[in-house]
């Protein structure tokens, strides 16, 4: 069986400010196309169809869209809801879309529930695994306490049991959104750490032939059997330099699997500048990156005057200027975002507390009740 793996369509999202619906367009054209040229047999969509809870209007037709190819085209397909989606809105519908062989998976209650396609060797049993946001699935799924690996856990051994009472020789796929434990990450994929450690372990996925994975925006293999899509577009400029592509996933009579790249079209490529400001507007090499979507980091000791303007010139489609002096002037400090970087909300949280009241640290309590603030925030964005 031949599956195309894809995850984090995002669509209504913009790339600071500049619209990417165009290029969201173009990328669903492009997997209608491979769907075809390549005799697809199911479409994966591990979750994060859409960028916001509340989707706009653009975006929503953008889905339709492509819902319609694809049942016209005869071709199954499998959706999970994301951390980025709202489950119930993208499951509307789900019971009546599922007749036209679009199979929309965003209740956690149905994760041992499969589509079941057959090919030459027999029947492939496909889960789907939304996003399992603990706080919100523990009870459903008969748990008291326990985080995302507990959670991830439970669905899993409910499609194990399942499996289980299939007929011999049925192969298995799963579909989850999840942050696997020794996965690269970017700077565009949402937080999910509050509340306790956000990845789980590879070996959650032990006994199904193939995992295809959503949440993490680069392309990469964990395990032959275990692997991440990635995102069809870039959504930071953390993403210059990767390679934006799907999974084209062979399925054997066995359940061995074979996977290649397909790479997707993209508006613009991604360019990272960083000098002073005369450098980076005289510097002949860099002609190549006009037409590129430009972050330009700016090294002077003071601030330029129109350094905004005066990049747009040679570079037309620059979109972020950073600052990162490098002859610091007063005590050397770093800056407030070099500070900032790779940490959590709730340590960004706790450092503006110790930061504010200065000589007393944020105690236990304190702690407790900024974890439970931000996870309240969470699951009312995913409710």
């Amino acid at each position: 069986m031949r599956l195309l793996h894809t995850s984090d369509w995002h669509l209504g999202r913009t790339f600071h400010r500049e619209s990417l619906l165009s290029a969201q367009h173009a990328f669903l054209d492009h997997l209608v196309a491979t769907v075809r040229a390549e005799r697809v047999d199911a479409v994966l969509v591990a979750g994060d169809v859409y960028d916001r809870a509340l989707p706009s209007l653009d975006a929503v037709a953008l889905f339709d869209e492509v819902l319609h190819w694809l049942a016209e085209l005869r071709v199954p397909a499998v959706f999970i809801s994301g951390n980025h989606d709202s489950a119930r809105r993208l499951g509307v519908a789900a019971g009546l879309i599922d007749r036209a062989g679009i199979h929309l998976r965003t209740d956690p209650a149905g994760c041992a529930t499969p589509v079941v396609l057959d090919d030459e060797h027999g029947p492939v049993a496909l889960y789907g695994l939304p996003y399992l946001e603990p706080a919100l699935v523990r009870e459903s799924l008969g748990l008291e306490r326990g985080g995302h690996a507990a959670v991830l856990g439970a669905a899993m051994d409910q499609v194990r049991a399942d499996l289980a009472g299939r007929p011999r020789g049925t192969r298995s796929v799963v579909l989850a959104h999840a942050f696997v434990t020794g996965g690269a990450t970017t700077d565009s994929e949402r937080d999910i750490t509050v509340g306790g450690v956000a990845s789980v372990p590879a070996e959650v996925f032990e006994g199904v032939d193939y995992a295809a994975l959503g949440h993490l925006h680069g392309c990469q293999t964990l395990t032959p059997r275990l692997r991440y899509s990635g995102s069809p577009l870039p959504y930071s400029f953390s993403e210059a330099g990767q390679r934006k592509t799907m999974w084209l996933v062979e399925l054997d009579a066995d359940g061995a699997v074979e996977a290649r790249r397909v790479d997707c079209p993209t508006p613009r490529p991604l360019a990272c500048l960083r000098g002073r400001l005369e450098e980076l507007l005289g510097d002949p090499a860099l002609e190549a990156h006009r037409g590129s979507w430009v972050q330009a980091t700016l090294t002077d000791p003071g601030r330029p005057a129109e350094p905004m303007e005066r990049l747009r010139r040679r570079f037309p489609h620059t979109l972020q200027l950073l600052f990162d002096p490098d002859e610091l002037p007063g005590d050397g400090a770093p800056s407030y975002g070099a500070r900032l970087r790779g940490r959590s909300d709730l340590e960004v949280a706790e450092g503006f507390v110790r930061h504010v009241r200065p000589g007393t640290g944020v105690d236990p309590a304190e702690s407790g009740w900024l974890r439970e603030a931000f996870e309240s925030v969470r699951q009312e964005a995913a409710q």
